[in-house]
C-alpha cells in the first residue's frame, strides 16, 4: 500500500528517462544551445574587439598629436590604440589611405590640421584627434593672452542631466532580455505542456493506462507526470539561462549583469508557479482525447491562451503593465521585466507569487479532476461538460 501511496517519484523518474532518451527532445536542446553561443559568437565577432587605427603623419608634430589622441581614445577604451604610420608628404599619406595601408592622414592645414580618410573618418578616431587639436589651441592661444587653459575655458562647461531618470540603453537591454525570459517560458510550456499531453494519450490509446491505473493510483500517476516534466523544464531554462548569462560577460554589456541578478532570482519561482499552473490543465487535455489525432482539438484552448497572453503582455506599458503583472500566468512574464526595468517595489513580486502560486492550486485541482474522470473513458473524444460531471 505504501508503494502505491509513493509511486509518484517513480512516474516522474519515467517521464524524466524518457525524455532524456529522446533523441528528438536532445536534438532541438542542443541545437537551441548552439544558437545562443552562436549569438553570442557573432556579437564577439562584430564588435571587431578594440579600437585600431593607423594614421599617416609626414613630421613629428603629427606624431605627436596620434599619440595624445591614443591617451584620449584610452580614456574610454583601455586597449585601443592609434598608430603614426609615417609617410612622405601629402601625397605620399594620400596614396596610403587609398591602398589601406592607413585608416586616415592627418596633415597641417593652415592655422589647423586636417584628417583625411577614404570616406568618413571613424567617430571615435576624430572625436579624439579633435579634442586633442582643441586642446593645443587653447593652450597657445592662453599662453599668448598671459593666462591659463582653465582660466580661457571657466563657466564654458556644459552638464547634461536626463529628467526622466532612465537609461536608454539599459532600457532597451531590459526589454530585450524581458522578452527573451517570455519567449522562454513560452516555449517550455508548451512543449513539455505538449509532451504531458502526449504521454496521456498514447498511454490511453494503447490502454496501457488502464494496467497503470490499476497499479498506481491516478492522481500519483497524475502527480507524477506533472513533477518530472516540471523538473525537465527547469533544468532546461536553468541552462539556458546559465549559457546565456555566461555568454553577456563576452560582450560589452557585461555591466548589467549586477542589475539582472535579482529579476533572474524572481524569474525561477515565477517559472515554477506558471508552469505547474498549466501542466495539469495539458495533462486534462490529453487525457479529453482518445487519439493522438484528437490532441489538436483539446490542447487548442490552451496553446491559444498561451499565445495571446504571451503577445498581449510583452506589449503593455505603463499602469496596465503594472496592474497585469499581477495577473497569474501573465505575472510571469511581466514581472520580471519590470523587476529588469526598476519599476516593480520590492513587494510587488512576493505579492504576484503569491497570487500565481493560489491561482495554480486551482488550476490543479481542476485539471486534476478533469484528468480523473476522462482518463479511462476510451469511447471517443471526452467534452469538458461530460468529464467534469463524470463520477471517479
Amino acid at each position: 500500500m505504501s508503494t502505491r501511496r509513493n509511486a509518484w517519484p517513480l512516474v516522474a523518474q519515467r517521464e524524466i528517462q524518457v525524455r532524456l532518451t529522446d533523441r528528438n527532445f536532445l536534438v532541438s536542446t542542443g541545437l537551441t544551445l548552439l544558437l545562443v553561443i552562436g549569438v553570442f559568437a557573432l556579437q564577439a565577432l562584430f564588435s571587431g574587439g578594440p579600437a585600431s587605427y593607423r594614421v599617416a603623419v609626414t613630421d613629428d608634430d603629427g606624431a605627436a598629436v596620434v599619440a595624445q589622441a591614443e591617451e584620449v581614445l584610452r580614456a574610454s577604451d583601455e586597449e585601443a590604440t592609434i598608430r603614426p604610420v609615417q609617410v612622405a608628404d601629402e601625397a605620399a599619406g594620400e596614396a596610403a589611405v587609398e591602398a589601406g595601408d592607413a585608416d586616415a592622414l592627418l596633415v597641417r592645414s593652415g592655422d589647423g590640421w586636417t584628417l583625411s580618410a577614404d570616406g568618413s573618418p571613424a567617430n571615435n578616431l576624430r572625436q579624439a584627434v579633435a579634442d586633442v587639436v582643441r586642446t593645443q589651441a587653447l593652450t597657445a592661444n592662453a599662453e599668448a593672452a598671459g593666462t591659463s587653459v582653465e582660466e580661457l575655458t571657466r563657466g564654458a562647461e556644459l552638464t547634461v542631466t536626463d529628467l526622466s531618470g532612465d537609461d536608454g540603453e539599459q532600457a532597451i537591454i531590459a526589454f530585450l532580455v524581458g522578452v527573451i525570459f517570455a519567449a522562454l517560458f513560452y516555449m517550455s510550456s508548451v512543449l513539455f505542456g505538449m509532451a504531458i499531453a502526449t504521454s496521456v494519450v498514447e498511454e490511453k490509446q494503447s490502454r496501457i493506462v488502464e494496467i497503470l491505473a490499476a497499479a498506481i493510483p491516478v492522481r500519483q500517476l497524475l502527480t507524477g507526470k506533472v513533477l518530472g516534466n516540471t523538473a525537465l523544464a527547469l533544468g532546461q531554462l536553468v541552462l539556458f539561462v546559465a549559457v546565456g548569462l555566461v555568454g553577456l560577460t563576452f560582450t560589452d554589456y557585461t555591466s548589467f549583469l549586477p542589475g539582472m541578478t535579482g529579476a533572474v532570482l524572481w524569474y525561477v519561482p515565477f517559472f515554477v508557479a506558471g508552469f505547474l499552473a498549466l501542466a495539469c490543465i495539458w495533462a486534462a487535455a490529453g487525457a479529453l482525447a482518445s487519439r493522438v489525432e484528437d490532441l489538436q482539438a483539446t490542447t487548442m484552448p490552451v496553446t491559444l491562451f498561451l499565445a495571446v497572453i504571451f503577445l498581449v503582455s510583452i506589449n503593455l506599458e505603463g499602469a496596465v503593465q503594472q496592474v497585469a503583472s499581477f495577473l497569474p500566468v501573465a505575472s510571469t512574464i511581466l514581472m520580471p521585466m519590470r523587476i529588469l526595468a526598476g519599476e516593480a517595489a520590492w513587494w510587488e513580486p512576493a505579492v504576484a507569487l503569491l497570487v500565481t502560486l493560489a491561482f495554480s492550486a486551482l488550476t490543479v485541482r481542476v485539471g486534476a479532476r478533469l484528468y480523473r474522470r476522462a482518463l479511462l473513458q476510451t469511447q471517443g473524444r471526452v467534452s469538458l461538460r461530460a468529464a467534469w460531471n463524470a463520477r471517479d
